[in-house]
């Protein structure tokens, strides 16, 4: 399980896995949403909630592909069989 984890951490984190302009432009509308949300009574479900949930769903699309190496889901992934 460490092991995973530490792949996934890897991954995660890697400069090659997404486009600069795309981690700047998701953190910048995460942490603007999360300032328009400050004080109110949505902002621990936003900063706690949506996180938890983009997790839960990366892990449940690597269980389902077996770590990217095979499709699955509804539009072509079919590449994904490298």
């Amino acid at each position: 399980m460490l092991s995973s984890i530490k792949r996934e951490l890897r991954i995660a984190f890697s400069k090659r896995t997404q486009p600069t302009w795309v981690r700047v432009t998701k953190w910048a509308v995460f942490l603007g949403i999360a300032a328009v949300l400050y004080g109110s009574d949505f902002f621990l479900y936003w900063v706690i909630g949506l996180p938890f949930i983009g997790i839960l769903t990366h892990f449940l699309y690597r269980w389902k592909t077996h770590g990217w190496t095979r499709p699955w889901g509804g539009w072509s992934d079919v590449d994904a069989r490298r």
